[in-house]
Parts: structure tokens; C-alpha cells; sequence
């Protein structure tokens, strides 16, 4: 596509402020739609695998991210019940090493920031805040600007207005787990924390993932049951009834756990939803990436990745074809077995981190055998993968 073809993107998210840096890149414009009039500091904690990171560090970003994040050492599996360790892989300078990219963690405000700052740094990232688009995306982007997009890009997320305009789209579907987002304070973390790892503790039908954030000299926590969903509850925020429900979840967990979770600040909760496969795509003119094509469950730590991944694989088919129907077909044979295969891998997650009964303890037994080598070699066709080569290990 040529530089003068007008692209929109609608949504000012991590998906949709990395996709317009990436096509800045290749020398096309973009205007930027976002219903919110301000971009706040919203969200939690946000793990940056290396195949997210690589793409970072492509669009000069690493030293923005180095003032703000950190990088554990491992990322450690423990018992939530007896906090026996179970497993451990290293990351840190491993990561570095073997998938030629950092591991980091982060508030997901950060990288927020970090995005917005270089858009709007970019002449070719025009911003439009307190912009909603509604209906038909071409038409709207039209009558906003003057000018008919060659191409829009639904990059908004989960309950995207974007989706509405491709026939045959994936539906939105409650994932059957609930996620509670929390912040802990250094001061109130238990000996089994700790500043250089990140650690996912295990339970029957739960589990609890905590890493260190630098932004708030403490410690982000996410725990997943599972749970019913609620038609009139989407907005975070908690309920007593919801939060009797969550420490119930607990209650046969180790007491440091349970006292943790007690003392935690800024509880929020989130049904968890998915998109079911579907097109991407109308094959003309409109197409989304991120949580508005194929949202997963966030058992692998990779709803943000999967996002930046689409961007640096979108723009680079949209400059290496002349015509958007191309670029798209292109996109799309790029990117669904990926997709696939990580969703896979989350599913399998969830079975294995909510094990209960005999299961459990073949977990723990496998889990003991594999080894901080093997488990790491697991993860190459993950962690390892640099769409810029077309490796997918």
C-alpha cells in the first residue's frame, strides 16, 4: 500500500497504539479513533513475554520499558495448599539468551503510556480522543475526516463496534472463570513472594499468579476461579457477595496465601470472556486484530502478546501488498494456526493449574521429572517466535 492510502485504526489500546507505530514504520499514515476522551492509567500488571517484547524493541521502546519494568529471574510453579515448590523456569538473563528477548513485567499503564507517547511523537500518528465509532467504521472514519479509508483496522478490543461490520465474526462467550485483579504493597507481602520472580500458585478449580511492579514498590496479583458470570456485572467492580465467593475460593489454601489475599488493595473482578473462531475480516476493506478477533482465556499470559504480534504482522503485509484483500488473506495464513496453537496451550494450562484429585498429583510427578530445561524447551515455539524471520519454533 502506498503511503498516501488512508488507514484508521479504531481503538487506542495496546493493540491498537502498537499496530499504528508498526505501520508508521513502513511509511504509512494512520488516524487513530478512540471513544475515551483521556487515556487514564487503567488495569493491572501486564507480563511481557519475549515475543512481545522483540516486537517492542523493534519500534525502539526497550528504554522506555527498562525505566519502568522488571525482569524475574523465573517464573515459578508452586502448591497453593502446602507452597511447595513445584517447577521452575528460568527467565531473566536465560530469557535473553535463549529467546533473544526479555521477559518483563510491568503495569499495564505503563506500556500505555509508553505507546501513547511514542504515537504521538510519530508524524505519520494522527490521535482522535473522544471519538466513538458507531455502525458502519468506513463510513463513520469517512465523515470524521473527509476522506474514505483504504482500510480500518478494529483494534478495540474484547467488545469491539468493529466486529458488528464482519459477517460471520467470532461471538463473545463467558470463559466459565472469573478473574480478581489486586495490588499488594511490599509491606504486606508474605515471605513466599518474591522482588525477582514470578510465581503462579495451584489449587483445585484456582489459581493465583503474583509478580513484583516496580510503579508501586509492591506486588500485582491475579487470581482465576472459577465461576458463574453475572449479565449486570462487567464493570470490576466487587460485591460482598463476590467477595465471600472469591475468599471461599481460598479457604483450603495455605494461611500466608489467604492473609495476602485479605490485605490486598483495589480488588476489582472480571467475568473472563472469550471470541469464538470466526472471520477477521470482511475481505474488502475492514479487519480486526487483537481481543476483537480472537480474544482467549489468559492461562498462558498471552492476550497482550498475541495482540502485538497481530500489529507487526498486519503492518508488514499491509506494506508488502498493493491491495488491502491481499494483505488480509496474507494476515490471516500468518496468523490463525499461531492463534490456534496458543489458545490450545492456554486450555491446556487451565486443566493443569486447576487439577484436582489423582490429576494433581500427576501434575506435581510430571512437572517434578520434566525439569527446568525441558519445561524451557516447551515454551521455544513460544517465547522463541520472531514473526520477522517467519520462525515459528
Amino acid at each position: 500500500m502506498q503511503d498516501s492510502a488512508p488507514v484508521a485504526i479504531v481503538g487506542a489500546g495496546i493493540a491498537g497504539l502498537t499496530m499504528a507505530l508498526c505501520l508508521a514504520r513502513h511509511g504509512i499514515a494512520v488516524d487513530i479513533f478512540e471513544q475515551a476522551a483521556t487515556l487514564d492509567d487503567v488495569g493491572a500488571g501486564l507480563q511481557l513475554s519475549p515475543n512481545a517484547s522483540r516486537v517492542l524493541m523493534e519500534l525502539g521502546l526497550f528504554p522506555a520499558l527498562e525505566d519502568v519494568w522488571s525482569e524475574p529471574e523465573s517464573i515459578t510453579l508452586v502448591d497453593g495448599r502446602s507452597l511447595r515448590s513445584l517447577a521452575e523456569v528460568p527467565t531473566g538473563a536465560n530469557a535473553r539468551s535463549r529467546w533473544a528477548a526479555p521477559y518483563g513485567v510491568l503495569h499495564r499503564a505503563s506500556l500505555q503510556k509508553i505507546l501513547l507517547n511514542a504515537a504521538r511523537s510519530e508524524p505519520r500518528c494522527r490521535l482522535h480522543l473522544g471519538s466513538r465509532i458507531e455502525g458502519d467504521p468506513v463510513a463513520a472514519i469517512a465523515a470524521a475526516t473527509g476522506r474514505r479509508p483504504t482500510v480500518v483496522i478494529g483494534a478495540d478490543g474484547i467488545w469491539s463496534q468493529a466486529r458488528a461490520a464482519i459477517p460471520g465474526a467470532g461471538a463473545v462467550r463467558f470463559s466459565g472463570s472469573i478473574a480478581w485483579r489486586l495490588l499488594l504493597p511490599r509491606a504486606g507481602a508474605s515471605a513466599c513472594l518474591s522482588s525477582n520472580r514470578i510465581t503462579a500458585f495451584l489449587g483445585p478449580r484456582a489459581h493465583l499468579v503474583a509478580y513484583p511492579l516496580r510503579e508501586i514498590d509492591g506486588f500485582n496479583l491475579v487470581a482465576i476461579v472459577e465461576g458463574k458470570s453475572s449479565d449486570t456485572e462487567w464493570v470490576g467492580k466487587e460485591s460482598e457477595e463476590r467477595r465471600r465467593e472469591f475468599a471461599a475460593a481460598f479457604e483450603a489454601w495455605h494461611p500466608d496465601l489467604r492473609s495476602m489475599i485479605e490485605n490486598a488493595v483495589s480488588a476489582t473482578y472480571w467475568p473472563l470472556c472469550t471470541v469464538d473462531e470466526g472471520a477477521w475480516h470482511n475481505g474488502r476493506d475492514i479487519i480486526l486484530i487483537g481481543d476483537a478477533a480472537h480474544a482467549m482465556s489468559p492461562f498462558a499470559a498471552q492476550g497482550a502478546a498475541m495482540a502485538i504480534e497481530d500489529a507487526r504482522e498486519l503492518a508488514h503485509c499491509l506494506a508488502a501488498c498493493a491491495e488491502a484483500p491481499a494483505a488480509f488473506a496474507r494476515y490471516e495464513h500468518a496468523r490463525r494456526a499461531r492463534i490456534a496453537r496458543v489458545r490450545k496451550r492456554a486450555a491446556f494450562n487451565r486443566f493443569a493449574y486447576h487439577a484436582r484429585g489423582p490429576v494433581r498429583v500427576a501434575r506435581n510427578l510430571v512437572l517434578a521429572l520434566k525439569g527446568a530445561e525441558a519445561l524451557a524447551a516447551d515454551l521455544d515455539w513460544l517465547y522463541g517466535y520472531d514473526a520477522s524471520e517467519r520462525k515459528k519454533r
